[in-house]
């Protein structure tokens, strides 16, 4: 293994950290939404940098490509839910959200 692949590994494993963090740590949605994109990125990173170990560049790429695909999509519907929950309740905290009825 190559001083690359150590370094590509030490970069997913900061950002999981990082993005299981945030994402334990905060309340607010938008911040949630964030740290599940930085969460993605890992995996997304992930998936390249096994690609690259295992000299399947090109398949690693083509996978990580859908990969975003799939993530811009969802979080755009996420986004939408966010701003419909923004109007409806004028806060983005969700502890102040817990009490939903429907």
């Amino acid at each position: 293994m190559s001083l690359t692949f150590y370094l590509l590994t030490a970069a997913v494993v900061l950002l999981l950290v990082t993005g299981l963090y945030s994402l334990l740590a905060t309340k607010n949605l938008i911040r949630i939404l964030i740290s599940l994109e930085i969460l993605m990125k890992a995996a997304t990173l992930l998936i390249i940098t096994v690609g690259y170990a295992a000299n399947r560049v090109a398949l690693a790429q083509v996978m990580a490509i859908t990969l975003i695909i799939v993530e811009v999509v969802a979080v755009a519907v996420a986004m939408g839910i966010v701003v419909g929950i923004h109007r409806h309740n004028g806060t983005l905290d969700t502890r102040k959200l817990r009490n939903l009825k429907g």
